[in-house]
This record gives structure tokens, sequence and C-alpha cells, in this order.
């Protein structure tokens, strides 16, 4: 049998189409990699990389993502996925007032003019592992659609994509297949994440490519059952003081302890007692009791006729305009490569979503995920009244997992950060844990207790 010989001008025309597709593809990958952002002094002190990975029919849902790599050791360290809640609320949210690398300057950035000036987050998570913030749902964020149809969604087929943009993701950045993986994600994001856990699990037992190694996930303030949500929101208030007994206990005799979600209207008495308690609580900031109210915020500030004495009062949501006038800069699309015409105006958390909710508590996903090898770790702000820690409790309970740690306090620099749990029924555990003086979200008051929490725990030590 003759061996096929390369004659030179083939072999030297062979290796130039190597080198050139090896090229490209190295090329391709480094137009992604962001290496300054405007109101960032210098050159960013990490590795930022952006781009879209299609999915769905004909990957006509295009979702947009931000990756961060490690700042201790990218080998070793774990790999998480993190969803912001909303649903509709973008993952750049999360990145620059939660668990992100950078924050901006609120001394020194000013929303109505555009200036902005941006800093280092000690408290990164990326201290600890590598990130992948994904804005999930499409329409969510810079991820579009190429079709209007395309741009209906809901509860399954958000954790569908987002399993298929995973391991698209990964088949791209091969160094991170061997990666620990952990999906995170706060907010509505608690219905999501126990929905792509189990699709991970599944398309790994029926050998989809690659096989992801799932170790665990993480819920931050999670909505997790709109009924326990709701409920447990007036008998927290009720417990902090904001209501007062009389009221509350009229309330649940007159609804039969059920006035929190369903009122009958036909029981006069019960209405009133509900319209009373939303008036009571109306004017509490329902993300952290302690704080003020934001009276106004929006998107496009205007200038608001103010007495020259008057000093306005500390509101944490309005430092989010900060985030709408600085995503809207074209040189920042144009740093972060936002596909030009893919999407208008940005908005944090997109209200007109085309989205169907078609779960309503996602107990029975963690019940299933609590079969399998995994690592899971919910956490509470304490001062959270939308999603009180009481309410997340109680669903964990009802998996019936055994408690093998009590409720205690844990410690940061030998102060209370906050209390833990554990359930473990082997090979899953979880660890739930308040977070002292946290609200909605907790890294977002507490980014230092939040860091200490996640690296105790990825590293199975106690908190």
């Amino acid at each position: 049998m003759k061996t096929k010989v390369i004659r030179k001008p083939q072999l030297y025309l062979f290796l130039f189409i190597i080198l050139s597709l090896s090229t490209l593809s190295q090329s391709l990958t480094q137009s992604n990699i962001v290496k300054t952002l405007p109101g960032y002094p210098g050159d960013l002190p990490f590795t930022l990389e952006t781009g879209y990975v299609g999915v769905g029919e004909s990957e006509k849902v295009q979702l947009f993502y931000y990756f961060i790599e490690s700042e201790g050791y990218v080998e070793s360290d774990p790999l998480i996925l993190w969803l912001t809640g909303g649903p509709g609320c973008s993952a750049l949210s999360g990145l620059f007032f939660e668990i992100g690398p950078i924050a901006f300057n609120l001394t020194s950035s000013d929303a109505e003019s555009g200036t902005h000036k941006l800093q280092d987050n000690p408290y990164s998570w990326t201290k600890v592992a590598s990130i992948i913030f994904l804005d999930s749902p499409v329409g969510t964020g810079f991820s579009y659609a190429t079709t209007s149809e395309a741009y209906n969604t809901s509860d399954t087929l958000q954790s569908a994509h987002t399993n298929d943009f995973l391991r698209e993701w990964l088949i791209k950045h091969p160094k991170f297949i061997n990666s620990r993986l952990y999906v995170a994600g706060d907010s509505y994001a608690g219905m999501i994440v126990p929905i792509v856990v189990q699709d991970i699990l599944q398309g790994n037992e029926i050998g989809l490519t690659p096989r992801l190694n799932l170790k665990g996930y993480v819920l931050g303030n999670p909505v997790a059952d709109v009924y326990k949500s709701n409920k447990a929101k007036y008998k927290y208030a009720h417990t902090i003081s904001l209501l007062s007994d009389e009221l509350y206990k009229s309330a649940l005799i007159s609804c039969n302890g059920e006035f929190l979600f369903y009122v009958d209207a036909m029981n006069t008495k019960c209405s009133k007692n509900v319209e009373a308690i939303k008036q009571d609580i109306s004017t509490i900031s329902e993300a952290h009791v302690l704080e003020h109210r934001c009276l106004y915020v929006s998107p496009k500030p205007i200038k608001k006729q103010m007495s020259m004495l008057a000093k306005p009062e500390f509101c944490r949501a309005q430092h989010y305009m900060f985030l709408y006038s600085w995503a809207n800069d074209e040189q920042v699309r144009e740093a972060l490569h936002i596909k030009e015409g893919s999407i208008g105006y940005w908005n944090r958390c997109n209200k007109s979503l085309a989205y169907e909710y078609t779960i309503f508590n996602s107990f029975d996903y963690h019940l299933n995920n609590s079969r399998h090898s995994l690592q899971v770790l919910i956490y509470s702000g304490d001062q959270d009244i939308s999603v009180p820690y009481m309410s997340t409790l109680e669903w964990i309970n009802e998996l019936n997992i055994p408690i093998s740690e009590e409720w205690r306090p844990w410690f940061v620099d030998g102060q209370v950060a906050g209390y833990a749990t554990e359930f473990t029924r082997l090979p899953y555990r979880i660890v739930h844990s308040t977070i002292k003086g946290g609200g909605h979200t907790a890294p977002e008051y507490k980014p230092r207790e939040c860091l200490a929490m996640l690296d105790r725990w990825l590293s199975l030590s106690p908190l």
C-alpha cells in the first residue's frame, strides 16, 4: 500500500491554512477581551471577556455574558454561573452592585451629567471563583433575539436556554470544562436555578456533551414559593413590630389564616384587615426595612423642586441611575463589544418581557436535586421583608432533610455576621444562613460578610 506523500508546496499550503485558522480563532477570542472600561482609571486588573452565545431554534436567541476570571487561582478555583432575578434584571446589576470586582465611586459619579468613576470592589466573589454573569432570559440586558417570536420565553424555557448556554460556552472555553461548577442567583432566580440544576443533571445522565462538572448551587434571598413568600411577608412585619398584635390576630382569624395571598371579597372584615396591613407597611422599604424608602427613582433623572434647606435622604436604589447612564453610553457599548443595533435603550430590569410564569414554587426541583451529590448554599438578608428568611426556612424544612447543625452564629472579625443551619442527607447538603443587617439582596449591603461566607462554604468549612 502506497503512502500518500504531501509535496512541499502542498505542505506549505496546509500549514498556512492551519496557522490561519488558529490565528483567526485566537483573534475571535481576543476580540471579546475587555481591557479598559470608561470610568475606570487604567487597564482592568482582572480578565474580563464579553460575548454572545446562540441558543434555541436556529440560535435565534443570543444570550450576552460577562465572564471574569478568578483573581485567585484560575486553574483550581471553581466556575460560577450567575443569574440575576426579575425576571428580566440584567446580570450587570449583580456585577456592579453585589458580587463583581468593580463598582461605582458614588461620591465622584453623577448620573445626570454622565460622569462615571469606577473603583475596585475588595469583596468581589471573583477573589475565589471565576464567574459568568449571564443576561437571561432573552430580552434582559444586552441579550436579544433575531425574530420577534423568539422573544417569547418562560420559566422553563429560560432554564433550558441557560443549560444550552452553559454547554456551548464550555465547548468554546475547554480549559474550564473540568472546573467545579456552581449555578447561582438571587431573588427570582430562586425559581430558575433549581430547574437549571435539574436540567444539567438530566443532561449528564443521558450523555449530553460536554459533561458538566456540577458540584452545587447557590441561592440568595430566593423566591422559591410565591405563596409562602407573601404569607411570610406580613408575619415578618408583625414580628419586627410593624403591625400591631390586634390587627395581625384579627386578620389571621377573619381570613382563616389565608389573608396573605387569597382574599375573599365577600369577607368584608378580612378585606378591611388586609387593606389596613398593606397601609401600615406601604411606606416601608421592602428591600431593607431599616433604610429609607425611595420616593423617586427613574432611569431618566429629572430635576426635582426642593427647598434650598432640604437635604435629600440616602436612598440606595437611586444608585442604580449610575448604571442606566453608564450602560447606555456609546463608548461603554463599544468597549463591551455590544452588537450595534441589537437593542435600543438598556434597562436594568426589563418590565415588558414577553414572559410566561409556568411555575409557582420550585420545591419539587429541590426535592429531585436532593437525590444527588450536591452542596447547596442558601442565604437571606435578615432585613429583607420582600422574601423573608422565615419563608425560606419553611420550605427548606419541608424537604424533610435532617438538621445536622442547629441554628448557630458565625463570625467575621469577631462580630456576628449571621446565623447558620445545616441540613444533611448524604450526599446532599444544604447550608442556610441569615446575613445580619443584609437586605434584598444581601451582598449589596454586607459584601465582606458574604464573601467570607462563600469562601468558607466553597472550602467545605463551617461558616
